[in-house]
């Protein structure tokens, strides 16, 4: 059996190929695309391969999954606790990797299906683009705002948007089209998740939440993957980033801030969908009005978003509807 670890790169590759003893018996540099990677791999059999989870390791993940190799993901944050070195370089990382997996110690990231990553890749796509479209109209607000024009209607309906093209401002008017074409590419994609949201039933149980819409609800059953990887709802709730830290010295113990580690759009949604829900009557709505007498009202929302995961663990679990 050989251990190989990658340290993935936009254009390049470092690859480290260690025997069950620890030696290393190749150290190469090589460009990352499929072609260059079979190269490398081709005297190597029989092996278990780790790269660390970056924004470019899904090509390489697949080309060697569908070759027949073992592959692992690396939990990048884990593995510089684990064996952070003073001289840092792409060689040491892979190697570093290597022995890892070698031994057995290595801090994985979950993978998820191919499927689960598609779906994820929808719902940023479209947060993205409504991101976009977002900084438009407020663009379109401050050019407006610095002609002290105040067009007296709503700026974003059909009447409105006619309004703003009348006014002959090149500066609000060039901007239209572009937000034409966003609302035609956000209407398309916003169909597709639709259609998918019906399709699921883990976003069919979601949506039963008040508050919760189908976008919201394929964004956690995204995010989440298989929920029975976590043997708790805490366990699901520290991977959203959304339990406190904890400071721990002699007899005295310190909670803070949440840690924000892990899910960043899965915090982000349970927060959008936490201010919906305060619209409707349920245990939680009373929940956060206690807490916000008493706490900021960030906290009270965070504390809320967080109490509402454990009750969407439970639901996806058992597969039942919200209970107000």
């Amino acid at each position: 059996m050989m251990y190989v670890g990658l340290d993935v790169h936009k254009r390049v590759c470092h690859g480290t190929v260690m025997d069950e003893e620890g030696h290393v018996v190749k150290r190469e540099r090589f460009s990352n695309d499929p072609g260059s990677l079979s190269s490398f791999m081709k005297d190597v059999d029989e092996a278990k391969v780790v790269m660390e989870s970056g924004y470019c390791w899904q090509p390489i993940y697949d080309h060697l999954e569908e070759a027949g190799y073992d592959v692992r993901l690396a939990h990048p944050l884990k593995v510089k606790a684990i064996a952070e070195a003073k001289i840092k370089t792409d060689e040491i990382d892979s190697e570093t990797l290597a022995h890892l997996l070698r031994a057995d110690l290595l801090p994985e990231s979950y993978v998820p299906p191919r499927e689960i990553r598609d779906l994820r890749e929808l719902v940023k796509r479209r947060a993205f683009l409504v991101g976009m479209r977002t900084r438009l109209k407020n663009r379109i607000h401050a050019e407006l705002a610095k002609r002290d024009i105040d067009p007296g209607t709503p700026l974003f309906t059909k009447r409105g948007r006619a309004l703003l093209a009348s006014l002959g401002v090149d500066a609000v008017s060039q901007l239209l089209p572009v937000m034409e074409t966003l609302d035609l590419q956000i209407g398309e994609i916003s169909a597709d998740l639709k259609r998918a949201a019906a399709e699921d039933g883990r976003a069919r149980i979601l949506t039963t939440i008040p508050g919760v819409g189908y976008y919201t609800a394929l964004l956690l059953v995204a995010e989440i993957g298989d929920v029975n990887r976590f043997p708790d709802a805490e366990r699901l709730c520290s991977y959203a980033g959304l339990v406190p830290s904890v400071r721990r010295s002699g007899g005295s113990t310190v909670y803070g801030h949440i840690t924000k580690e892990g899910s960043r759009w899965m915090r982000w949604g349970l927060t959008e969908a936490v201010h919906s829900h305060l619209r409707y009557d349920t245990e939680l709505t009373r929940f956060h009005k206690r807490l916000s007498s008493k706490k900021p009202g960030q906290v009270a929302t965070t504390a809320t978003a967080r109490k509402m995961l454990k009750a969407i663990y439970c639901m996806l679990k058992a597969g039942e509807p919200f209970q107000p």
